[in-house]
């Protein structure tokens, strides 16, 4: 985008604000209606409009947090579903949904058969939690070929020397381990399998990344939340999470060895460091794999999620409703993305994806952004 360019839409916000500050203004010294709605939200284009969405549980906890706060200043009201990446992307498929979510990305063939457009709204970590008598939150230490031979089943005891050589300093029980993975296509496992593909020269034979996946050993939770449930309730588990579940259930996380030979932990700087050499510009379908980034303070297991909308919009009005919500996450909601240990999307990027908005989506083939 051209520095001109920038320049007009900024400014375009900026009038935007204006004019939103105004009429909350005005709103706050009006009367409300019988059902507490302020008289901007009468008369705002938004309140009239009611959208859903579908998909990833990686990003639920961002997700609803940001439609709570943008109805508060528009009056819209966007119900997002956590049913994970697969059925995300099965209903905006079939049309059941406003947009669809998913932390796997469609590859650009997939997108022009189902006429979709591909974008990502925010980034995040996966991160292996446990639940072992004794070891506190960031004490265990793990590399990625000992988590990808727990995963396969040929660890199977925290008491293995695999293990133990990494953690000399912890007292680790002869106690089993047991493994939980996702139940249901998840885009969540599709990082997680991804990454231990790029490690583990085993795992990504035998097993493969999937959304998916055949898992050798385990027990199955139904999305983060029921992975993290799973894990709290079962002494000497293993899962993994999107680092925003384990942050709020107060889990225990590993340490994990990254490129460089560091061991590192979960934390949103480090999950910005490994989306610092992301080359978006470059991909198609904004379509790029985090795992396994250079930089001494990276975490390995970093991912991006992406919305999916349909080119050709029913409703032009809905679908304007409904990229607004979306230019107000990127424009006004980094701050919470941040507060849940979220990685917010660069600006270039941003340019990047609305200049797309700009060109590809249309309702009755009329443009619908700006």
């Amino acid at each position: 985008m051209s520095a001109s360019r920038h320049i007009r839409r900024v400014a375009v916000r900026h009038l935007l604000a204006g004019v939103l500050l105004l009429s909350l203004t005005a709103g706050a010294a009006a009367c409300g209606d019988s059902d507490g709605r302020s008289a901007r939200d009468d008369a705002g284009r938004a309140a009239d409009v009611a959208l859903t969405g579908a998909g990833a549980s990686f990003p639920y906890p961002l997700y609803s947090k940001w439609a709570a706060d943008y109805r508060e200043v528009s009056g819209l009201k966007l119900n997002y579903q956590s049913v994970g990446s697969g059925a995300g992307i099965e209903q905006i498929k079939a049309k059941t949904v406003d947009f669809g979510a998913s932390d796997a990305p469609l590859q650009q063939a997939e997108l022009d058969e189902a006429g979709l457009l591909q974008f990502p709204l925010t980034m995040g970590g996966v991160v292996p939690v446990i639940n072992l008598e004794g070891v506190r939150d960031g004490q265990l230490r793990l590399d990625g070929d000992t988590l990808a031979a727990i995963y396969l089943g040929t660890v199977k005891k925290w008491s293995d020397p695999a293990i133990a050589a990494l953690n000399a300093d912890v007292e680790l029980p002869d106690q089993d381990i047991t493994v939980v993975h996702r139940s249901d296509g998840s885009g969540t496992t599709w990082i997680f399998t991804t990454y231990l593909s790029a490690i583990s020269a085993q795992w990504k034979s035998a097993v493969g990344a999937s959304k998916e996946p055949k898992w050798p050993v385990g027990v199955g939770g139904k999305g983060n939340e029921g992975v993290a449930a799973s894990v709290k309730q079962m002494s000497g588990a293993i899962g993994y999470v999107e680092y925003a579940y384990a942050k709020q259930s107060a889990m225990v996380t590993v340490r994990l060895r990254n490129s460089e030979g560091g061991f590192v932990a979960p934390n949103s700087e480090a999950f910005a460091a490994a989306a610092a050499n992301a080359e978006w510009e470059n991909a198609p379908g904004f379509a790029l794999v985090l795992v396994d980034q250079p930089g001494p303070d990276t975490w390995p297991i970093v991912g991006a999620s992406f919305i999916l909308i349909h080119r050709e919009q029913n409703d032009a009005t809905a679908a304007k409703a409904l990229l607004e919500f979306f230019d107000w996450c990127y424009e006004n909601g980094q701050a919470t993305a941040v507060t849940l240990d979220y990685v917010p999307i660069p600006d270039n990027v941003v340019d990047l994806v609305e200049a797309m908005w700009t060109e590809q989506v249309t309702a009755g083939g009329m443009p619908v952004w700006p």
